[in-house]
């Protein structure tokens, strides 16, 4: 159909109207509303939960829920949620302006795209090996730092290189959040999700770290595999790409012009410099210091403006590629707002206890041997509705604890079942804001990153499976 659709020309206004994607803003909308209406639909039920009077998350008295009276979302609720919502991920957002001012200051001197274009060059006939480099270097940095939503600021660089090479945009946003979930699901030294559900189930800090790490490998393995394929085949015929007519109309812009491309200039390369110095920084930071948000703005900021001043941009120039660069990065900023929105409804009409309550009592009915299994599907569901790692630990972590020890597996596997519950379906649930606002750097919709990833996603699917059954039979500590 589509070599015929080529064959007759180009599309009429009103063709190309009907080919336009869904907004991602509209989609998030959606699943608002649908959350206003299932809290009328779920009844509100809240736990009993036990501290252990040491600081750490109180855990929940399976036997104790009991259904509250309802107190489902408004026609208000639904708005203030919004504005809540922009709040809640206030952090997050005003550091993608920062990333997108920075970025926007380093483009204005010329600096990155020369640098990345004389890279290629070099790299000519091995263009391929930029894949599995930059993959592990993103893998490791979720694995062993917990980095997610700090990858965005590479995006608009892995884009310019994949649009210049002959990939597509969907490779660009796989490289990255592929690398990262496959980085999350096998997390070594992952504070955000390992470190939290282990402190909850009152195991010691990062243990049970050896079959983690042949987990790590197996899963970035696949990833880089796959994502390599991929790109393979799209540079040889890139019609097949679900992206490509989206490539074509908004992103042909970032293609660099290797042939005529100039050498660094001195100002360029010390520009450069303090780009990479600034990013080891912030790497230094996160593994030594615990720097998250705030702290990584502020570096960037810092690189952004030294950055431009050494390319030879003046106080005036600074200011206006920067307030550029916000505004490039305002609907990946909404994005995470709304997300945060869904789980603000949820929380507010209480049926998330509910939610779990209905989950427990299908666990409870596995036999042991499934029950690990059982564990990682309800995460993965849940995770839709609470992308955060660290949230959905400490929400759902203090059931998962009893049920574990009631069903006769270890809670090192119960640890194991949520850690790879929590990653999958943050790169492919329309709640995770962050790989919304990817999509929406590249002019990417939604459905087409779905089928892209739904091959690789039911690799992980299997490859998780795997090791639970296994970490379950061993009596995985």
């Amino acid at each position: 159909m589509n070599k015929l659709l080529s064959k007759l020309g180009p599309m009429s206004s009103g063709e190309e109207k009907e080919k336009q994607p869904m907004h991602p803003m509209l989609l998030l909308v959606i699943i608002l509303i649908l959350c206003v209406l299932i809290s009328y639909i779920i009844p509100a039920g809240t736990y009993e939960r036990t501290s252990a009077g040491d600081g750490t998350a109180a855990l929940i008295n399976a036997g104790s829920f009991m259904y509250i009276e309802r107190s489902p979302a408004s026609a208000a609720d639904l708005l203030i949620s919004v504005t809540m919502g922009l709040q809640r991920g206030s952090a997050v957002i005003f550091f993608l302006l920062i990333i997108g001012g920075m970025f926007a200051i380093l483009n204005g001197t010329g600096a990155l795209n020369v640098g990345i274009a004389n890279m290629l060059k070099k790299l000519k006939g091995k263009e391929i090996l930029i894949i599995p480099i930059m993959m592990v270097m993103f893998g490791c940095g979720s694995a062993f730092c917990g980095n997610f939503e700090e990858y965005l600021v590479f995006i608009p660089l892995i884009l310019a290189c994949c649009i210049t090479i002959g990939y597509d945009s969907l490779t660009a946003v796989g490289i990255v959040f592929a690398a990262a979930a496959a980085g999350y699901a096998g997390a070594i030294t992952n504070s955000f999700t390992i470190g939290t559900a282990q402190e909850i189930a009152g195991l010691p800090g990062f243990s049970g770290m050896g079959l983690r790490i042949v987990l790590f490998v197996v899963l970035i393995s696949v990833s880089v595999i796959y994502i390599m394929w991929y790109a393979s085949m799209i540079r040889k015929n890139p019609r097949l790409s679900g992206a490509y007519q989206y490539d074509q109309n908004y992103n042909q812009d970032k293609k660099l012009k290797l042939e005529s491309i100039p050498h660094l200039t001195v100002k360029q390369a010390f520009t450069i410099a303090v780009f990479i110095l600034g990013i080891g920084f912030a790497i230094w930071g996160v593994i030594e210091n615990g720097f998250y948000v705030d702290e990584l703005s502020a570096i960037f900021l810092a690189v952004g403006i030294a950055g431009g001043l050494i390319g030879g941009l003046g106080p005036t120039e600074i200011c206006e590629k920067f307030v550029k660069g916000c505004r490039d990065m305002l609907l990946p900023g909404l994005m995470i707002g709304l997300a945060n929105s869904v789980i603000i409804i949820l929380e507010n009409s209480n049926i998330l206890d509910t939610i779990l309550h209905w989950m427990a009592g299908i666990l409870l009915s596995l036999p042991t041997a499934f029950l690990a299994c059982g564990m990682f599907i309800a995460h993965d569901l849940f995770n839709v509705i609470v992308p955060s790692g660290s949230a959905q630990a400490n929400i759902t972590m203090p059931l998962m604890i009893p049920l574990a020890d009631a069903g006769g597996i270890t809670r090192q596997t119960a640890v194991l079942a949520y850690q790879l519950g929590d990653a999958f379906t943050n790169v492919l649930a329309p709640t995770g804001g962050e790989i919304l606002a990817a999509l929406a750097i590249c002019r990417v919709p939604f459905g087409k990153w779905v089928k892209f990833l739904l091959p690789l996603f039911i690799l992980w699917v299997l490859i998780a499976v795997i090791f639970l059954i296994y970490a379950t039979q061993i009596g995985y500590m």
